[in-house]
């Protein structure tokens, strides 16, 4: 194959060459002129600069040659035991004693089980037995929220009503339950009680009547008649402020015999020993009387003239509430708090539950009272309703129970709030 520039030269000349070819010779050929001279052709030059190099290139060449390669210097070698020898027994062991032998074996120590930190202990004395109007704290214990929170939680039944508020201001126990009544009462006179959660935000208090005393006019008659109590403030303040109401006389109280039946209050109405109790359980000894075969009548306080108030709240010593023991009480009302809203998402597990864990609870009225009840717990346990203290405690100052009134911190706290 021609080369390109060949093939362009060839282009360019063919049209040249045949118009020669085809001119008449005579024409090429001129005889009268004479002969040129020949012409001289110039030097060629090619440019090109040589170097010859130094004559030391030729020397450290031959030097290169004439150098031998670096040769591999090995260790002497040393006669004697080799390294793994030297851990080898000078004697081979017979069969036996191999078979004898012990063979090493990789052992470790197990790690140290981690020790969960020490659990705080915490005492609540109840201000009644065991009833359905705990149950966040015993579905609380039952389902573990005090344990997880580090907290041993126990529940003491107190031998006596008036009993639990004087064990805390004496500091003799953790914390107790009691009733926002009680809690205005005891607080003015000064003990130093201080309400930190509230288990029941309704009244839970009334006027229990054997039967519907009505006189001959057809109004309610309670002049003459007996009626027990079984806490003081259930005398001082609900019995002598309903009384005040219903027969419209300030010292009503003074026209009753009242006495004290303390646990009894079941008993003395069913054997007609009083004609009446105020009792805090409204919804359970009614029905126990009925399946008994004794009729009643109930007057509930926040229908005659008392204003509402909590039914069941946790009371601390405002003395002793501070340092680790605060922040354990906050974390148990975090676990009541949790507890009462799983009641709420599941009521008919968590009456299995009770009757479970409290085999006293399993009979037919506490069963129907327990759906009354559970609708009455607190969702939010630590907050306060500021006015209902507030207007409590005025209501109590112009009724005339108190002649000086108590400050809001000194009764109640919220102790999840920044600044309680």
């Amino acid at each position: 194959m021609a080369k390109p520039y060949r093939w362009f030269a060839l282009r360019v000349l063919a049209p040249l060459v045949v118009p020669l070819s085809l001119t008449p010779l005579p024409l090429l050929a001129d005889s009268s002129s004479p002969p040129s001279a020949a012409l001289d052709a110039p030097p060629l030059s090619l440019e090109t600069e040589v170097t010859i190099p130094p004559s030391a290139f030729y020397r450290a060449e031959a030097l290169a040659q004439d150098q031998q390669p670096p040769q591999l210097q090995l260790p002497p070698l040393i006669e004697g035991p080799s390294f793994i020898e030297l851990f080898l027994p000078n004697t081979p062991a017979s069969i036996e004693e191999a078979e004898d032998a012990e063979i090493p074996s990789v052992t470790s120590t197990p790690a140290e089980p981690i020790v969960p930190p020490p659990l705080i202990s915490l005492e609540i004395t109840l201000d009644w037995y065991l009833n359905l109007q705990h149950a966040a704290l015993l579905v609380a214990r039952e389902k573990g929220m005090f344990l997880r929170r580090g907290l041993d939680v126990t529940l003491v039944s107190p031998a006596d009503p008036n009993v639990p508020a004087k064990l805390l201001a004496a500091g003799r126990t953790d914390l107790a339950l009691g009733r926002q009544p009680q809690l205005h009462l005891l607080a003015n006179k000064g003990q130093p009680l201080v309400r930190v959660a509230t288990l029941i935000g309704t009244p839970m208090a009334g006027l229990l009547l054997r039967a519907p005393l009505v006189g001959d006019n057809g109004e309610l008659s309670l002049e003459g008649i007996h009626l027990g109590y079984t806490d003081l403030d259930g005398r001082d303040i609900l019995l002598s402020r309903l009384l005040a109401n219903v027969l419209t006389l300030e010292k009503g109280l003074d026209l009753v015999d009242a006495r004290d039946v303390h646990y009894s209050a079941r008993d003395t109405i069913r054997e007609g020993v009083v004609d009446g109790v105020m009792i805090n359980h409204r919804f359970l000894l009614p029905r126990q009387l009925l399946d008994e075969g004794v009729a009643s009548h109930f007057l509930s306080v926040e229908e005659h003239g008392i204003p509402s108030h909590d039914g069941l709240i946790l009371m601390a010593n405002r003395d002793k509430l501070n340092g680790n023991k605060r922040e354990a009480i906050r974390s148990l009302i975090s676990a009541i708090e949790e507890a009462t809203l799983w009641i709420f998402n599941h009521p008919e597990q968590a009456w299995e539950l009770l009757a479970t864990a409290e085999p006293a609870l399993d009979d037919p009225a506490t069963r129907e009272a327990w759906e009354l009840i559970y609708p009455r717990l607190s969702l939010q346990p630590a907050a306060v309703d500021q006015g209902r203290y507030y207007r409590f405690e005025q209501y109590l100052l112009n009724a005339g129970v108190f002649d000086t009134t108590t400050p809001l911190e000194r009764l109640a706290i919220d102790l999840g709030a920044p600044n309680p």
